[in-house]
């Protein structure tokens, strides 16, 4: 009997080492709450979210929606979130308002595309397959009969005027001699106005309806669901616009200075994990089957608006639009989008990039505990 009663106080003083072992580990846990777009630039930021949260030793890791940028802006302007996910020329602009947050590592590469309606395809006549949609002058004309016609500059939505889809429409513009307006325009081939992504394809609907050209720049899926749902047609990706090694530079993360100081450890963990993450939709695309379908369900738990097919379709392989490799900061490709976004009005001024770009979160600098 002694022996027994000795082997239960053994047993429960075993039980509460465990749970005493547990809430410490749990209180050292540091909340790390980052905001997001619901777009399939932020994917990776999903999955960390769905398969890593639990594994995490020092950032209790959150994710809010946010329902568009300038919200998003505001919001992580106030100091009260640690991390945001950002387009890149919005983001040097919130650095220039407020030098109190730093780029530590990027979301994506490449990942929009314009989509346009029927009465533009009618001139444009886009090829069956989408890998063969290529920016050629085709787009850029149609654009300016259609700004002829109705004798004021064609509306193209984007999420943001200070957008990296607004650098990249105003590149692929500028190659064919086009004229882009931010805001506002007269005379200009094409104005940008801002629409928020998830009512990109509503606003196509409308324009449709009422026989009127349109066209808008959005992240993906946004481009996909137009042609999925059979209401307009994806002319072309922005990879094949914006050039670079690797893809171009397009959301990046932010983190803030405070949250930086007090919980390094915590951030490079949630980093290192949405890296990770990027890798497993980098296999799973390349798997395809319930590989894709299981990314797509963790995604739609998020974001129910982005439908399956879309989602598989922005992903697809073959036509590589979007890839979630090489997240390390790349202050050459930033630069491109920055001078560009100056030249066209986009942002008021550059900033110096060496000093908002922090690279102790780089790849060789993370943890590796898996």
């Amino acid at each position: 009997m002694k022996f027994f009663n000795n082997l239960i106080v053994k047993t429960n003083c075993l039980l509460l080492i465990m749970l005493m072992s547990s809430s410490i580990s749990y209180a050292e846990k540091q909340s790390i709450k980052a905001i997001y777009i619901p777009l399939a630039d932020h994917y990776a930021s999903i999955i960390a979210y769905e398969k890593y949260r639990d594994k995490m030793v020092h950032a209790d890791f959150s994710l809010e929606q946010m329902k568009n940028w300038d919200l998003l802006r505001a919001y992580f302007q106030s100091g009260e979130v640690d991390m945001a996910f950002v387009m890149s020329p919005l983001a040097m602009d919130m650095f220039r308002e407020r030098p109190k947050a730093r780029w530590v590592g990027m979301m994506h590469r490449d990942g929009n595309a314009l989509a346009i309606n029927d009465l533009l395809n009618k001139e444009i006549k886009l090829p069956h397959k989408r890998i063969d949609r290529k920016p050629d002058e085709k787009a850029a004309n149609a654009f300016t009969k259609a700004s002829k016609a109705q004798n004021k500059p064609i509306e193209v939505g984007v999420p943001h005027l200070m957008a990296t889809h607004s650098v990249v429409l105003y590149k692929y513009l500028k190659e064919h001699g086009k004229t882009l307006a931010i805001g506002r325009g007269t005379n200009e081939d094409a104005v940008i106005i801002g629409i928020a992504p998830p009512k990109a394809p509503a606003f196509i609907k409308k324009k449709n309806s009422r026989n009127q050209a349109a066209a808008f720049e959005q992240s993906l899926p946004w481009a996909d669901v137009v042609e999925t749902q059979k209401f307009g047609h994806v002319a072309w990706y922005s990879k094949d616009v914006m050039q670079w090694p690797n893809g171009h530079v397009e959301c990046i993360v932010l983190a803030q200075d405070k949250s930086i100081k007090d919980k390094k450890e915590a951030i490079r963990e949630v980093i290192h994990y949405m890296k990770k993450a990027g890798e497993d939709i980098e296999i799973a695309r390349r798997q395809g089957g319930q590989a894709m379908i299981d990314i797509a369900t963790m995604v739609r738990k998020h974001i129910p608006k982005h439908n399956e097919s879309a989602i598989i379709q922005s992903l697809r392989p073959d036509l590589n639009v979007i890839n979630y490799r090489h997240l390390d900061n790349d202050e050459a490709g930033l630069k491109v989008i920055m001078d560009l976004a100056v030249e066209a009005g986009i942002i008021s001024q550059s900033i110096n990039i060496n000093s908002f770009s922090d690279r102790q979160f780089s790849s060789e600098f993370n943890i590796n505990n898996e």
